[in-house]
C-alpha cells in the first residue's frame, strides 16, 4: 500500500514539474510575442493555457485522492498539502503568461511596448523563464538549498520592475495614458509570476525540512 502510495506521489510531483515547465514556456512565447507584435504566438499562448487548466484540474483531484485514501503524515503529508498549494501557483504562472499574450492580442497590429521599455521586458521575460525552470527543478528533485536559492534569483526581477517604475514616472513620458497603464499591467504580470516561482521554492524547503523560510 505503501509503495502504491509513494508512486502516486511522484506521478503528482511529476505532473507539478511538467505544469511548472509549461508555464515557463508560456512565459517564454508571450514575451516573444509582447516583444515582436506576434499575434500567431500570442494565440498560441492563449490556446495552450487550456492544457495547464486541465492538467490543474487533474493533478488537485490527484492530491485530494491522497489526502483521502491514504492519510499521510509528517513529511508526505506537507508533501501533498503543498502539491494542491503548488498546483495554483504554477496555473497562475501560465495565468500572467495568458494576461501578457492577451494584451498582445488586444493591441494588434500595434506594438505594446514603447521601443525605451522593450530592454527591460527582454530581461524581465529571461528572469520569468529561469525562474520557471527553477521551480521545474526543485519540484522534481526536492533540494533545498536550490529551493531556497529561487527566492534570491527573484532579486533581479525586482530590480528591473523598479528601474520601470522610474521610466513611467519620467517627465519626458510621451507615449500617453493606455501606454503607462499597459506598461504597468505587464510589469505587474511579470513580477508576480516570479513571486509564485519563489512561494514554489519556499513550499519546497518546507516539505523537505520542515522549516518555514524566514521573510526578508
Amino acid at each position: 500500500m505503501r509503495t502504491a502510495f509513494h508512486e502516486q506521489l511522484e506521478a503528482l510531483k511529476a505532473t507539478l514539474g511538467d505544469m511548472c515547465g509549461i508555464a515557463g514556456v508560456a512565459m517564454e512565447r508571450a514575451t516573444q510575442a509582447l516583444l515582436q507584435a506576434d499575434l500567431l504566438l500570442a494565440e498560441q499562448v492563449i490556446t495552450d493555457h487550456d492544457r495547464l487548466a486541465a492538467m490543474s484540474r487533474k493533478a488537485e483531484e490527484s492530491a485530494f485522492v491522497l489526502l483521502a485514501l491514504q492519510a499521510p503524515v509528517a513529511g508526505d503529508l506537507r508533501t501533498v498539502v503543498g502539491s494542491i498549494k503548488t498546483v495554483a501557483d504554477a496555473e497562475r504562472m501560465g495565468g500572467l503568461a495568458l494576461h501578457v499574450a492577451k494584451i498582445v492580442r488586444r493591441r494588434h497590429p500595434g506594438h505594446v511596448l514603447p521601443e525605451e521599455v522593450n530592454g527591460y521586458f527582454a530581461e524581465m521575460g529571461a528572469v520569468a523563464v529561469d525562474l520557471g525552470k527553477s521551480a521545474r527543478e526543485v519540484v522534481l528533485s526536492g533540494d533545498p538549498d536550490r529551493a531556497a536559492q529561487i527566492r534570491h534569483d527573484d532579486d533581479a526581477m525586482d530590480e528591473l520592475h523598479s528601474h520601470l517604475f522610474t521610466v513611467l514616472m519620467d517627465r519626458e513620458w510621451k507615449h500617453g495614458v493606455a501606454s503607462a497603464v499597459d506598461v504597468t499591467l505587464l510589469g505587474r504580470f511579470y513580477e508576480r509570476f516570479a513571486d509564485h516561482a519563489v512561494e514554489i521554492g519556499n513550499r519546497v524547503v518546507f516539505q523537505v525540512t520542515g522549516e518555514q523560510v524566514a521573510e526578508g
